[in-house]
């Protein structure tokens, strides 16, 4: 049997979506083999009537109750290959089954590229996360760090302004890269520590983050790290095509959700740097209605032929 919609994804964009469209009485197929994204966080924060629930909880109820909705499946399994265009997609799983709908809705997330210092790795989603709404409340009048990359230099500045409503034990590193000195100069005159050096280690104390050491010796007391390193779609949105903006994110119209290619609908991380498990969630709700709304004026157009 084919779907009305396929959505590829099982994060909390496409499980949103899933509701939408399983309470509008579309048949949907929902696929997803994972890695997760939050995989390393352990709580999901930020999320209304969700805040602090571990990521594999959050999505253990968000399937428990797409279970109401006989209508809406399930597979754990990825996908391979798409085919054919609006109205009549061909899915190749990892299963080595394929799967027929009508439309498609990315809700694939993004692949953060760690960065290549000693420690970074090891300590991503337990020191070193990318948004204070998410995480800064629990580690609140701690050592707080910024790490700059040449990608971010223009948002050293806002980011280290709000980031002291948190903490005022904060340090930018900019880790080589050239920042303004007028930037630098507004970030000492509101009492922010600037380190020019480059990051040589991450130290830790066995439990989590404990300093920042530079390539010239100095050490800097830090137990949360902030940055934004580099993202890439994965391959599936890659190989298929589909039109990205300057900073590689997946451009859709802003009211349909639609991507460049017809039929076929993108919402959450991929889309935008402006990510967040409520974010994707909304932007999931927010693409189901406009899939629901072309398949019903296409169903009403073909009645009408």
């Amino acid at each position: 049997m084919s779907s009305d919609c396929i959505i590829i994804g099982g994060g909390p964009g496409g499980l949103s979506a899933a509701l939408a469209l399983g309470r509008a009485r579309k048949r949907v197929l929902l696929v997803d083999a994972g890695p997760r994204r939050n995989a390393a966080a352990i709580n999901l924060h930020n999320f209304v009537t969700r805040d602090g629930t571990p990521p594999d909880d959050f999505r253990a109820a968000g399937v428990a109750e797409l279970a109401t909705y006989p209508n809406v499946e399930i597979q754990n399994v990825g996908v391979t290959a798409i085919s054919g265009q609006s109205g009549a997609f061909c899915l190749e799983l990892s299963n080595g089954t394929s799967a027929i709908g009508r439309r498609i809705l990315l809700c694939t997330g993004m692949v953060d590229e760690l960065l290549p210092i000693e420690g970074f790795r090891e300590l991503w989603g337990r020191s070193i996360f990318q948004c204070p709404y998410c995480h800064g409340w629990e580690v609140k009048d701690r050592a707080w760090g910024y790490l700059v990359l040449p990608s971010n230099v223009d948002h050293v500045l806002p980011f280290a302004l709000q980031a002291v409503g948190w903490t005022k034990d904060f340090t930018v590193f900019t880790n080589g890269a050239e920042v303004p000195e007028e930037v630098s100069h507004k970030l000492r005159a509101v009492g922010i520590r600037v380190e020019m050096a480059p990051v040589a280690r991450l130290n830790t104390d066995g439990n989590g983050l404990a300093s920042v050491a530079t390539n010239d010796g100095t050490v800097v007391p830090c137990e949360v790290l902030y940055a934004h390193p580099p993202q890439h779609q994965v391959a599936l949105v890659r190989d298929l095509g589909v039109e990205l903006d300057e900073h590689g994110y997946v451009r859709t119209d802003p009211m349909k959700r639609e991507t460049s290619m017809a039929g076929v609908y993108a919402a959450g991380d991929l889309t935008t740097r402006m990510q967040g498990a409520i974010f994707a969630a909304a932007a999931g709700t927010h693409a189901a209605a406009m899939i629901n709304l072309e398949l019903q004026l296409e169903l009403v157009a073909k009645a009408g032929a």
